[in-house]
């Protein structure tokens, strides 16, 4: 009954986040708990997580504060940032995101909470938005086929350089650069040469690179001081010599400017950040590269491909490099496993909205503005370089060049400072006619008259040179023409994202890879303008705010994992995977050891480690792993006596790939160390450690984090990603951006994908050092209920020495298939008439699935996908005793779609309602996948790349 008598304190408001963010309630958590036998999540930690390597002091984490107060909170960091308009260039510029993509994509859970498509059926519509980008980026480029997007402009320009390396003829070991290509790109390119034996050398590509020996060079169009050059001879030249030319582009110039592949481009790079993506301090964005059809069996990063589905009807997927680094390892092309889909998407639907008459129309605007303001500076006396532009000009400015610049500032722009003599300025679409006219003021001095504007449009001056002009149309396929009103937009967008399973319609349980709730107060600041809108080149005094965000999230990842210093600079697992052995390799060259280059990695290991230890010019051993999972100390003492000159790391996934707390673990460090080699831990498990137990404490030197997986940053249907690495004390000098020690840059961008770090953030805040600790302990909690009560029904492969695993479980199928032949993807596909998406397929054991069900799942959902898993055991087990038959049963014709449910002709031996409707609740809410089974042996063996033709689809 009502009482209105309660005291206050009784009617505080309801402000428990930790609560909010752990699914199963006090009830459902007693529940899971008797299931498993065990008192209390206490005890059932004791018995899981091994006496030692428990951490018994509490992380130097802030207690817990609530959503208001944190957002307020955050409200005031980032009011230290100083948004000015930056004209500074260099690869990042204001853009306008389309209202209707922000709202529906880049603030939408349907597209934010996506993982990557391996499961094609249920991913069709963001695999369709990124075909849509392979297409945009094709038909940009002049090239072939283009992949679904890299981690920034430089990173694209390092896959660009080994693509080369690995598609030519040369045998050469040196790559030219122009010596107008960016310098965060150079600088990218020097770090990833180094340990590959490259050569790099650079000057003007006009007088040195017909004279070199290379196995390829990469030029920029337009360059970064804005010159836009003919180097059509140039790339006959380097043809005719074995080389291979890869350019980096800017997308928008490309709309007016004829494209690198037809004028002699293999590769194409570049960044798709001002195709409607905030400049963010620096990311995410979405990278692109485009090749030759010749190259792209051996080109990077993930390829969206059409295919067919059972009903033979058109149907997509990821094509030929989908988890190519699980199976070739060390012999990958790349490390990088993932992309930018988020942003690609948004980029793809940034042209969607404009098409290509309104992309050349914002492109003819900018460079338009660019003539007038070049023509007008000249007028005031100025010399202004180069004659032939796009959006960027240099301006000699003398003695003035201080001043100039303080009276920009002081007006609100941010100007590019080349040298003591010398400005740059690179326009945008968000510049304005305003603009042109307060800057002309900022370079006058004293009274002096301004140049007209609307006369010196008159004139007609333009800075393209006619013989590099785009001809023909472009773009000309109907999704980019076809939803120009909103209503058509908005409605496209919808149709896309219902075609999808994300974590906001489903719990998505895929082992390894921590898909977990992404709260909304969480995502909120990533939109503010005090991160979105500020350069990552602007002045250090200009975002104060990011430097405290970054310095304050570095010391709570400190506190979580036991290192001393962390870098946030990696954008992704794999950039933080590859800094962390550069670390280890400088380590040791800084002490006289640089000849250690041994790995030692586990069988079981990430496809990742071993490639990147390849790229980091190391040597991979790989180190046996017993019958129950472990790796096998016997081994590694051998391995590790055996190269003990030469070892320079191991790499470890703790809790294990295998989902299991080895015990091993400290003695393992030990030997690793007395044999004088370091220990990387990869941080893909710390879901399971965090408040529990500190790599940095029980014998780690080097980790990478996930924050896309235990910190909360979206996965955003493959990206965005951050992969901060974090040190023991002795390795803190060589971390990036630390001094004279440290390794090279590995992004682009100096704070990586800076704009989303608000998310970890505030999420560390949210829960405080109890609340993650308690989310790592219902973590475990989910995974032991998950394993405790399919184990009847199907074998759990691995468990540790209490019988219990970790975070996570596999449980192996291989017996069902030997006896009934229903496949490890017969049951994953399965799961999609049930609306799931399925766990981690043959991954790290072929033949089983491996389950991770976070902390974030209630018990009700938890129970809604063991009832499924039981109804599929049931299923098969009709199978067995032939109540099914083997070929025409729901498993093997899995996923059934609303289109042949309701056909005329039903040509199955079992019933439609079986089919559709398998257990009750799928009545009152059922997911429909859009398309049947798809064919991935026809979609490799017919590869198609870009945008379907319109016929195909009806």
């Amino acid at each position: 009954m009502t009482d209105p008598r309660r005291p206050l304190a009784d009617l505080e408001p309801d402000t428990d986040f930790v609560r909010r963010h752990i699914g199963p309630d006090a009830a459902g958590q007693a529940a899971m708990l008797a299931t498993l036998g065990v008192g209390s999540l206490a005890a059932l930690i004791d018995e899981v997580v091994p006496a030692d390597i428990r951490r018994s002091d509490a992380m130097a984490i802030a207690p817990a504060v609530d959503e208001a107060a944190v957002l307020a909170e955050l409200r005031s960091v980032a009011a230290r940032n100083t948004v000015l308009k930056s004209l500074i260039g260099q690869g990042y510029y204001g853009t306008h995101v389309p209202p209707v993509v922000l709202r529906n994509v880049l603030e939408n859970p349907a597209w934010y909470t996506a993982y990557t498509p391996y499961q094609p059926e249920i991913s069709q519509g963001r695999l369709e938005a990124l075909l849509n980008f392979q297409t945009l980026i094709c038909e940009l480029s002049g090239l072939d086929i283009a992949n679904a997007s890299m981690l920034d402009e430089a990173t694209a320009a390092a896959e660009a350089m080994t693509l080369l390396q690995r598609g030519g003829r040369s045998k050469s070991a040196t790559f030219f650069v122009a010596d107008d290509v960016f310098a965060q790109t150079l600088a990218v390119l020097r770090t990833r040469a180094e340990p590959l034996g490259i050569r790099i050398v650079t000057g003007d590509p006009l007088s040195v690179l017909p004279g070199l020996d290379c196995f390829g060079a990469l030029l920029q169009y337009p360059g970064a001081n804005g010159a836009v050059r003919d180097y059509r001879a140039l790339a006959e030249t380097l043809h005719a010599r074995g080389g291979l030319l890869a350019v980096a582009a800017d997308p928008l110039a490309l709309c007016l400017l004829a494209p690198p592949g037809a004028w002699g481009a293999d590769v194409v790079v570049g960044s798709s950040q001002r195709f409607g993506v905030p400049m963010g301090f620096g990311g995410p964005h979405a990278g692109f590269l485009a090749t030759r059809d010749a190259l792209k069996r051996v080109m990077p990063g993930r390829l969206v491909g059409v295919s067919i589905d059972s009903h033979g009807a058109a149907a997509l997927r990821l094509a030929l490099q989908t988890r190519e680094q699980h199976i070739r390892r060390e012999k990958a092309t790349s490390n990088i496993c993932t992309a930018q889909v988020l942003l690609a998407v948004m980029a793809s639907l940034y042209a969607c909205w404009h098409g290509p008459e309104g992309l050349q129309r914002i492109a003819q605007r900018v460079h338009r503005l660019t003539a007038i303001f070049a023509a007008g500076l000249r007028g005031q006396g100025f010399t202004v370089a180069p004659e032939a532009f796009f959006d960027t000009l240099t301006v000699a400015t003398g003695a003035q060049t201080a001043a100039i610049h303080a009276r920009a500032r002081a007006a609100g722009y941010n100007l590019r400072e080349i040298d003591e003599a010398t400005l740059g300025l690179s326009f945008d679409e968000t510049v304005t006619r305003t603009d042109l006219e307060t800057l002309w003021g900022v370079f006058a001095e004293g009274e002096a008259a301004l140049p007209e504007l609307d006369a010196l449009d008159a004139a007609g001056a333009g800075g393209l040179p006619a013989a590099l002009l785009r001809s023909g149309p472009f773009l000309t396929h109907p999704v980019f023409s076809a939803h120009r009103s909103e209503t058509d937009m908005l409605r496209y967008l919808r149709r896309l994202a219902d075609r999808d399973i994300a974590l906001d319609r489903a719990m998505i349980p895929l082992g390894s890879c921590t898909m977990k709730l992404n709260a909304t107060t969480e995502m909120i600041p990533v939109t503010w303008p005090e991160f979105g809108q500020l350069h990552p080149f602007a002045p250090a005094d200009q975002a104060r705010g990011y430097a405290q965000l970054i310095a304050e999230l570095e010391a709570m990842l400190c506190a979580a994992t036991g290192y001393a210093a962390v870098s946030l600079a990696p954008n992704a697992g794999s950039q933080g995977e590859y800094a962390g052995l550069l670390i280890i390799r400088k380590y040791h060259e800084s002490r006289g050891e640089g000849h250690r280059d041994v790995c030692l990695i586990p069988s079981s290991a990430h496809g990742t480690n071993p490639a990147s230890a390849q790229m980091a010019g190391m040597r991979v051993v790989v180190v046996a792993c017993d019958r129950n999972g472990n790796v096998d100390l016997g081994d590694l003492r051998t391995k590790a006596a055996q190269h003990a000159a030469h070892l320079a790391a191991i790499m470890i996934t703790y809790p294990s790939t295998h989902g299991v707390f080895e015990s091993g673990v400290r003695e393992l460090c030990e030997i690793v160390h007395a044999h004088g080699g370091q220990v990387y831990i990869d941080g893909a498990n710390l879901n399971a450690l965090v408040g529990l137990a500190a790599p940095g404490a029980f014998g780690g030197d080097v980790s990478h984090l996930n924050l896309h997986k235990t910190f909360c940053i979206p996965h955003g249907g493959g990206g965005p990603g951050v992969g901060p690495v974090a040190v023991a004390a002795h390795l803190a000098e060589f971390l990036p951006g630390r001094g004279e020690q440290a390794i090279g840059a590995v992004t682009a961008a100096p704070g990586g994908s800076a704009s989303i770090l608000p998310i970890s953030w505030t999420y560390i805040r949210l829960m405080g050092a109890e609340g993650l600790s308690s989310a790592t302990g219902h973590a475990i909690l989910a995974a032991n209920y998950i394993a405790t009560r399919l184990a009847p029904h199907y074998p759990v492969l691995y468990t540790g020495p209490n019988g219990r695993v970790a975070h996570e479980c596999i449980i192996d199928l291989r017996p069902i298939k030997d006896s009934t032949g229903i496949s490890v993807e017969d049951v994953a596909k399965r799961l999609i008439d049930y609306g799931f998406h399925a766990p981690t397929m043959s991954f790290p054991v072929p033949g089983t699935l491996m389950i991770e069900p976070t902390e974030s799942e209630p018990k009700s959902e938890l129970d809604r996908f063991i009832d499924a898993m039981i109804s599929i055991r049931e299923e098969i087990r009709a199978v067995e005793t032939g109540a099914l038959d083997a070929d025409d049963n729901p498993l093997k014709h899995a996923p059934h779609t609303a289109q042949s449910v309701c056909a005329d002709h039903w040509p199955h031996a079992y019933p439609r309602e079986q089919a559709a409707y398998p257990v009750p609740g799928l009545r009152t809410a059922k997911y429909w996948p859009p398309v049947g089974r798809v064919d991935n042996v026809h979609g490799d063996r017919n590869l198609f790349c870009s945008c379907v033709p319109v016929d195909d689809y009806a």
